[in-house]
């Protein structure tokens, strides 16, 4: 099984602030480790960027425009929680494209699956306004892409991040051809993601919401997987499954309240792994 991962030095020039603890340091301790601790083989992809018009299946060309108008400038403050620097818009095209990339790498048979490890992250990103550290919707923009470009009809969107992806569920929440799964704690920001947000109209029953008290284990994770996505992936048969992989549900996290451990993520990627197996040819 071959693995495809995104990385790109360049991913390090979208900068917040040192104090902010979404910081170039997070990706250069990732990259150090992969560098020096994955012994597999694995393609490197050298990510393109998205085009604009690729941005813009799931962000109005208004909020396009206000986060390129932030280009070359030292620092711009979108919200309490999120700001741009110099290279940041050019950076979050960058991001959003590497995910395309690697989905295209995917389906040429070149990789049979793939790990991006981009910033700026995207799933709280709405279509006309950034949220929680976030600027462009990666995984959003990169379902979409699947069903226009590929033809897909039934994308799987996963997502283990500590915090509800609102933006990523907001994207889809009519629709059927692509279906969001969502662990995380609750409640917590950014305040949505309740058992009952379902979806609505033709999208009724393709928001599956998950949320979970502090503490949770691996094991938890692990139930949740097998017991509910399990069964739900089984019926809807995705022809591509998407993660939103945010690791604050870390035990060690200084945000989060969850308790997965090293070992538990990987074995939540096993059971996604597995899935694709079955389901996503």
């Amino acid at each position: 099984m071959r693995t495809g991962i995104v990385k790109d030095r360049r991913y390090m020039e979208h900068n917040m602030g040192a104090s902010h603890v979404e910081n170039p340091m997070r990706i250069d301790a990732i990259y150090d480790m992969v560098e020096k601790e994955i012994t597999f083989p694995y393609l490197e992809i050298e990510p393109r960027p998205a085009t604009e018009e690729e941005i813009q299946m799931i962000h109005s060309l208004s909020y396009v425009n206000l986060l390129k108008e932030t280009s070359g400038k030292e620092r711009v403050v979108l919200d309490p929680d999120t700001a741009t620097s110099a290279r940041s818009y050019e950076v979050a095209l960058l991001a959003a494209g590497g995910l395309l990339k690697a989905a295209d790498l995917i389906i040429e048979g070149k990789i049979q699956n793939g790990f991006a490890l981009v910033r700026p992250p995207g799933h709280h990103a709405e279509r006309g306004r950034p949220a929680g550290f976030c600027l462009f919707n990666n995984v959003a923009i990169c379902a979409e892409y699947l069903i226009k470009k590929h033809g897909f009809k039934r994308i799987l969107v996963v997502d283990w991040d500590l915090h509800h992806g609102n933006g990523t569920q907001h994207s889809f929440y009519d629709r059927n051809d692509i279906l969001y799964f969502s662990a995380h704690q609750f409640p917590h920001y950014p305040g949505t993601g309740y058992w009952d947000e379902t979806g609505l109209g033709s999208g009724k029953g393709f928001t599956v919401n998950v949320p979970l008290d502090p503490g949770k284990t691996d094991e938890d994770y692990l139930f949740i997987f097998r017991k509910i996505l399990s069964p739900i992936t089984a019926l809807y048969k995705p022809e591509f499954i998407l993660v939103s992989a945010g690791f604050d549900i870390y035990r060690a996290d200084p945000l989060g309240g969850m308790m997965v451990s090293e070992d538990g993520f990987g074995a939540l990627t096993s059971e996604l792994l597995a899935l694709a197996h079955d389901f996503s040819k």
